[in-house]
């Protein structure tokens, strides 16, 4: 079988065509409709752009190597809509073979496969909004053939969102807009464009000034950077608050201190260890007078 137009329109829907190399939210390097190393298809890097036609070719040549066929394989029998859902399930997780939902699906156990279908919210071990909503929209795919619709055009002024969001999600978007320095606007409905567009041109985006998959998870990665640099912060102080280098022989240094000490580097390597991880948020803070440095930052 193959995914029909409308499967297609769907799946683009929630994963975004984006057509500039950009971090997902924990980090993997992404592109086109969702495509990463793991697609078998292409290898996203810093720098990398596509045309739409290379991403509707990536998309399909992905499907037809790695995706279709296993789906195909795991729910014989399929309706169109049956494997529409089940091809943007598995093109999302990769676990077609494994889910319990699909077992479901075979004894015709509709409960057990909307249970089964949100189980599979987390990403970065947290449940994430937009999984928990997309896994309701995949059920009503496979269930009812129920594709959802897609979004409407923008007020004058904001930002066009290409990705569906619930209002307490908009509330969300415009809040982290706001806390990283980038005034949202009055207007509740959505996010100004200006915003966004200088959001994009701080984080090496395309400024296209449109709320998709590459803006969100990058304003995910900034805000995320912003907690554990929080997190990091306190605990070093705590560390560095528990004990001091006294003068004199380190092997005369009481067992207390000693563990202060070590709680202090094990704190340092931490933050190092995130700093790494959020390499690219990083570049953005030094861009403006160190660029060489920023583009360093953002080449790997």
């Amino acid at each position: 079988m193959k995914t029909s137009p409308k499967g297609i329109a769907f799946l683009e829907r929630h994963e975004g065509v984006v057509l500039k190399a950009y971090r997902d939210p924990v980090g993997i390097w992404t592109i086109g409709a969702g495509l990463t190393k793991a697609s078998g298809v292409v290898v996203p890097k810093a720098g990398m752009q596509i045309t739409r036609s290379e991403a509707s070719r990536l998309l399909s040549l992905a499907f037809g190597r790695n995706y279709e066929p296993a789906v195909e394989r795991a729910m014989p029998k399929a309706s169109q809509h049956e494997f529409d859902g089940g091809v943007s399930f598995h093109w999302n997780t990769g676990a077609i073979k494994r889910a319990s939902w699909v077992k479901a699906w075979r004894s015709g156990d509709w409960a057990r496969v909307l249970s089964g279908l949100r189980a599979w919210r987390k990403g970065g071990g947290k449940v994430l909004p937009g999984l928990v909503r997309r896994r309701e929209e995949e059920f009503r795919v496979i269930r009812y053939g129920d594709y959802g619709t897609p979004t409407t055009s923008p007020a004058t002024g904001l930002a066009r969102v290409v990705v569906t969001l619930t209002a307490s999600e908009l509330a969300a978007v415009r809040a982290g807009f706001a806390k990283l320095g980038y005034e949202p606007g009055d207007d509740t409905r959505g996010v100004l464009k200006d915003a966004v567009t200088d959001f994009q041109h701080d984080h090496d985006l395309t400024e296209d000034g449109i709320i998709g998959r590459a803006t969100l998870a990058t304003l995910q990665r900034r805000l995320d950077a912003v907690k554990q640099a929080a997190a990091g912060a306190t605990g070093a102080g705590a560390a560095g608050a528990a004990g001091v280098l006294p003068e004199g022989a380190i092997p005369d240094l009481p067992a207390a201190d000693w563990a202060a000490w070590i709680a202090l580097a094990l704190c340092l390597a931490w933050l190092a260890r995130t700093a790494w991880n959020y390499r690219d948020v990083i570049a953005v803070k030094v861009q403006g007078r160190l660029p060489g440095t920023a583009r360093f930052l953002r080449s790997f």
